[in-house]
């Protein structure tokens, strides 16, 4: 209200000063004076047309009999004196003309001036507005230009979030609880000579946490805190982002003890001097001034300091050495028992059916971040929303699943029926081969219904955490993912663009396993990858560290991988094309079949039109139950205030929230084993779910 009520005093004076403007040019109209020359102006005299005039100097103002204002300029006195002596004098004794002794009103200057004077009011008015509210670089007010954007959150909207709401980050919780301890108690670590770390980079992929446990952080020990995005430092102007930094850590002096997170610091924080990309002055003068105020001659005594990244590799050295960024803590993708507690965690507020189990969402959820789960709830809620359901179901949560991992099914698509049998035999052929894998996870869904940009997927997720990949397991990967093409070229003597995606996923695994992981008898436990430059793109960057020589045998190494595979694939669908038929025709009938719809077809104890009949029967049962829990929630909604509506739902989940961590670490003891953590390299190809994507 405050905003409306300065902007319409805005708009008011603007309407006042255009109203003054239009009054003072037109409140007194200008009468026209026709300029004539002099002995025009005689003619006049002679003809006794004028009827009134007035000389001042050389100069004649006249009024015809007509009504016309004229007027005349004289070259000298003497004309003037002829004219009065011939012929003004005379007439004015005959009363023909009348002489006017007033002289013409001269404007003063200060009036002349005003219509100046008010424009430029206006525009230093008008300039001074845009900039206060153009917040241009100075959070609102042109003068703060140089001025730190960071928010500072009190105490007492921190005490909202603290560790008891992070879920599935122990560990890290542990490495922060010292910098919480030493805000609540400095005395302590005084005493024992012990320097608290001045900075704590938390690493991590995107949603994974590292906001959200910063800002614990803070509420856990009840100081303020500062947020800033890296981005925010740098403006266009050299200089603003040194002086930005300077008045931060001014701000965070008087508020000490606190904590300043700085997000995505990699914005402000790359490595100096890089070349391409790296010669930004603005950029390299904040960064050495947050050297400056991390390490200096300066104390900030009291001063912590959060930041966040997903690109450490990109940061100068100098901020990540000891004294500034003393701690790197790494914050990865929660395991099944953290999955579990962030579940948890996440559906406090949502009435789940006593059919969803937590435990079982955390297995088929592999590879999925906090925020991922997040997510996925709120699609699940989003679609017990659109039936005007009550409460969540799990075939709400397993499509909210599939829609986060491959996107929203696209069942209007019209699709011809010869490429319905392609998709369906394709599918049917990942599926079929996957199974025959030994060392393969089993098949968790199969679909011909479009999503994203594949016309069908087969996913496979699974039942254990895995942090190594074997050379087995990518081997038999590459087979399965080859097995949706020979299955086309089997049933239908053809072959597609569908398995352009599976090809090139093909060769990336086997490319890996021949120049990364040394997977390669031929050519040997060598490391062959290509290097990049973080700051280049790839395809300029990207150099070779071998002969071409070498590179040949890799091509013809890669080559035989895949085609080994290949004719593995073959030999597995010309030995099952019975099933293959099967699992097609299935497809074709009902569109998606879960994983144990697929193994009741695969291991022969229904057929494809007996397994159609018994989802249609429970695809009835279940639209009549949805009719009638639509029909009640209306009526509820219809009686019930909604206040009292949002205490019934939440009465479903308590049992939920009630769940003890106690109880937790019981249901998952000896369910996740613990592995040492290796390189991000080492975590490629596995511990993800396995969705084979055919663009058509």
């Amino acid at each position: 209200m405050k905003k409306f009520t300065k902007n319409m005093g805005i708009y008011l004076m603007i309407f006042i000063m255009v109203l003054a403007m239009a009054w003072f040019y037109q409140g007194t109209p200008k009468e026209t004076v026709t300029e004539i020359t002099f002995s025009q102006f005689v003619g006049k005299l002679q003809n006794e047309q004028v009827k009134n005039l007035n000389v001042t100097d050389r100069t004649i103002n006249a009024t015809l009999k007509s009504g016309e204002k004229i007027i005349t300029y004289a070259r000298s006195d003497s004309q003037v004196g002829m004219l009065d002596e011939t012929y003004i004098f005379p007439q004015m004794k005959e009363g023909k003309v009348t002489y006017s002794s007033d002289e013409p009103k001269i404007t003063p200057w200060y009036i002349s001036m005003l219509p100046t004077i008010i424009m430029i009011l206006a525009l230093v008015f008008f300039w001074f507005i845009i900039m206060n509210q153009g917040g241009a670089g100075g959070g609102g007010k042109v003068m703060q230009f140089g001025k730190s954007k960071a928010k500072l959150h009190n105490k007492e909207g921190l005490k909202k979030v603290n560790f008891d709401d992070v879920a599935g980050l122990d560990e890290e919780k542990e490495e922060l609880q010292e910098v919480v301890d030493f805000l609540k108690n400095p005395r302590k670590y005084k005493e024992l000579g012990a320097r608290i770390p001045k900075g704590i980079l938390l690493v991590g992929a995107p949603g994974t946490g590292k906001t959200y446990i910063s800002k614990a952080t803070a509420g856990e020990a009840g100081v303020p805190f500062f947020s800033i995005s890296g981005s925010e430092f740098v403006e266009m102007f050299v200089g603003v982002g040194a002086s930005r930094v300077r008045d931060l850590f001014e701000q965070a002096k008087k508020s000490a003890p606190c904590i300043i997170f700085i997000d995505e610091i990699d914005a402000v924080g790359r490595k100096r001097g890089a070349g391409f990309g790296g010669g930004h002055d603005e950029r390299e003068q904040t960064l050495n001034q947050l050297l400056v105020e991390m390490d200096g001659f300066g104390e900030n005594a009291g001063i912590i300091i959060l930041a966040a990244t997903n690109r450490p590799d990109i940061l100068d050295p100098a901020l990540l050495r000891p004294g500034r960024f003393d701690r790197q803590v790494v914050i990865g993708i929660p395991d099944i028992k953290g999955r579990e507690a962030i579940f948890r965690v996440h559906s406090k507020d949502k009435p789940l059916d006593p059919e969803v189990q937590p435990k079982l969402l955390a297995r088929r959820t592999p590879g999925f971040t906090p925020a991922d789960i997040e997510n996925l709830l709120n699609e699940a809620a989003l679609l017990a929303a659109r039936r005007n359901g009550r409460k969540i179901r799990m075939n709400e949560i397993e499509e909210a699943i599939t829609k986060v991992i491959a996107g929203p099914a696209k069942k209007s698509k019209v699709i011809s029926e010869v490429e319905r049998k392609l998709t369906a035999y394709h599918e049917a052929g990942h599926a079929v081969v996957a199974r025959m894998m030994p060392n393969t996870d089993p098949v968790h869904q199969i679909t011909i219904i479009p999503r994203g940009r594949a016309g069908g997927f087969t996913m496979i997720l699974p039942t254990e955490e895995r942090y190594y990949a074997t050379k087995t397991s990518m081997s038999e990967q590459i087979v399965h993912l080859l097995g949706g093409r020979v299955a086309e070229k089997l049933t239908l003597n053809d072959i597609s663009t569908g398995a352009s995606n599976d090809i090139a996923r093909a060769t990336e695994i086997a490319r890996a396993m021949v120049t990364k992981y040394g997977f390669s008898d031929k050519i040997g436990p060598v490391n062959y990858s290509s290097e990049e430059e973080v700051f280049l793109g790839k395809d300029f960057s990207t150099k070779k560290n071998f002969s071409e020589e070498m590179a040949s045998e890799i091509d013809e190494e890669i080559r035989n991988m895949i085609q080994e595979a290949y004719v593995q694939a073959e030999k597995i669908l010309i030995e099952k094309v019975d099933t293959l038929h099967t699992v097609a025709k299935a497809l074709l009938e009902i569109e998606t079949l879960d994983g144990e719809q697929f193994e009741l077809l695969f291991n022969g104890h229904m057929t494809a039109d007996e397994l159609a009949e018994d989802v249609r029967i429970k695809e009835e049962i279940i639209r009549k139950s949805n009719e009638k829990e639509a029909a009640e929630t209306e009526d509820l909604l219809s009686n019930v205030d909604y206040r009292d509506y949002e205490d019934i739902e939440g009465e479903g989940n308590k049992e939920l929230e009630e769940t003890s961590e106690d109880e937790l670490d019981e249901d998952l003891e000896g369910e996740s084993e613990e592995e040492p953590d290796e390189e991000e390299a080492e975590n490629d190809f596995n511990n993800e779910s396995d969705v084979e994507e055919e663009t058509k």
